[in-house]
């Protein structure tokens, strides 16, 4: 990732050979907005164009930090109180050791039992009967059918008709974003099958990953694409089971928070990034990526009652903004806002301050 100045702040330029054939992106810092158009292969007769060359980034190299290996057993907390969670036994925190473990609270006496593929630590974690209904995005989500289809074509299409790059260009982009905390731990929320969180456990860049979604059968599923890989590291990934409006962990003890193609999914978007402002350390960093609905469609006059009325039935949102994400950000106090714009995908980041 190069840099550049414009307008006084330092903006990250992104070169055409990381974008592949991206129409239109955008890199901001504060207010200061950088556009560049990207000219496709294709061009019309009358169309010229001045391409630029850039040499590849040099890969980011593992930095992770061994002292913090340590450090990343403390991170669960019980999601009813906050207070650190103790192990019983002599348990690590990985994916192998979910099944048959118990976690207790201190404070609230509360015990969270972990099973074959992942550990509980939900509120309503270890009841037999009660049950709260979720919205209906977050039930589709929890289906088994849902759950096996979505690494099997639903995410491909969001390529399709909503812009994004496709995992490997997102995870790249991602990566440059997330340069200041490599060598920390990373909670990837929502994760649904696992598809970032393989890819960031892989990569070694991370002391920890945690895999955390509300839907068990999209936890099974990981779970599954983990087992079908050769020498996969997994004692470096833990897959939680968790809701992102409490989030099981310490405040102060989390380094980096993935949200991929997940913002518009939340029932309430201001409550799941107040808690991942929470439970960042300072200077950690929150990366995102949904997909907007603006230009002719943001001046559809009804558009704006009409999707709170979305909200409340489906509970997913239509974000119409680079702005209104900024805006969510900061009022969950986060700064240094910065987004990447591909069509209707964008990627947005933001941090803890120091």
């Amino acid at each position: 990732m190069a840099g550049a100045i414009c307008g006084g702040n330092l903006v990250s330029v992104l070169s055409a050979s990381q974008l592949g054939s991206s129409r239109r992106f955008v890199l901001r810092s504060g207010k200061t907005s950088f556009e560049r158009h990207v000219l496709t292969p294709k061009l019309r007769a009358s169309s010229s164009a001045h391409v630029e060359t850039r040499p590849p980034p040099p890969p980011l190299e593992a930095t992770v930090d061994k002292e913090k290996l340590g450090s990343n057993q403390n991170v669960l907390a019980c999601p009813i109180c906050y207070e650190p969670l103790t192990f019983t036994g002599d348990l690590v925190l990985s994916m192998d050791a979910a099944s048959g473990s118990t976690l207790e609270c201190g404070t609230c006496k509360k015990t969270y039992v972990g099973n074959e593929t992942h550990f509980d630590l939900t509120a309503a974690s270890g009841t037999k009967e009660y049950g709260e209904p979720m919205a209906l995005s977050t039930e589709l989500f929890r289906t088994p059918l849902v759950s096996y289809l979505y690494e099997r074509g639903w995410r491909q299409s969001f390529s399709v008709w909503g812009g994004f790059p496709g995992p490997e260009k997102e995870f790249e982009l991602t990566k440059g974003f997330l340069k200041p905390v490599l060598g920390g731990n990373i909670v990837d929320t929502s994760c649904g099958s696992g598809l970032f969180s393989r890819l960031f456990a892989k990569s070694g860049l991370f002391s920890l990953v945690i895999a955390l979604d509300y839907s068990e059968n999209m936890l099974k599923q990981c779970y599954e694409f983990v087992q079908g890989e050769e020498n996969f590291p997994k004692e470096n990934l833990a897959l939680v089971r968790a809701d992102i409006s409490r989030l099981p962990f310490a405040s102060g003890s989390i380094d980096a928070v993935h949200a991929g193609a997940a913002l518009h999914c939340w029932p309430s978007p201001s409550t799941a990034v107040a808690e991942i402002s929470r439970v960042l350390r300072p200077g950690g960093v929150f990366v995102a990526t949904t997909h907007l609905l603006d230009g002719p469609f943001a001046l559809f006059p009804l558009l704006r009652p009409l999707r709170q009325n979305i909200s409340q039935i489906s509970g997913s949102h239509i974000f119409l903004s680079e702005g209104e994400l900024e805006d969510l950000c900061r009022t969950c106090g986060l700064i240094g806002f910065k987004f990447f714009r591909n069509e209707r995908f964008v990627m947005i980041s933001a941090s803890r301050p120091l």
